[in-house]
């Protein structure tokens, strides 16, 4: 799952390099911290954030499908 989101975020920033994704799990839900240049977070959240959105839509459906609860966040380094 965590190369999922990984995969979903290098694919829409400039600076493939500087996206670090760390997993946090706790009983219930696996949190998922994406973590971007400055200059791109915008890229990452998009226009009303839609494109955060989306991410979040794909990533919750295949956790739905191993029966588990996730939730993603965005954060600058």
């Amino acid at each position: 799952m965590k190369d999922l989101v990984e995969l979903l975020t290098k694919s829409l920033v400039d600076n493939p390099s500087n996206v670090d994704v760390a997993e946090t799990a706790s009983d219930s839900v696996v949190v998922y911290e994406i973590h971007v240049a400055q200059d791109d977070v915008g890229k990452v959240i998009g226009k009303e954030g839609r494109i955060a959105n989306a991410i979040r839509a794909i990533v919750k459906a295949a956790a739905a499908k191993q029966g588990k609860k996730v939730t993603n966040e965005i954060d600058t380094q």
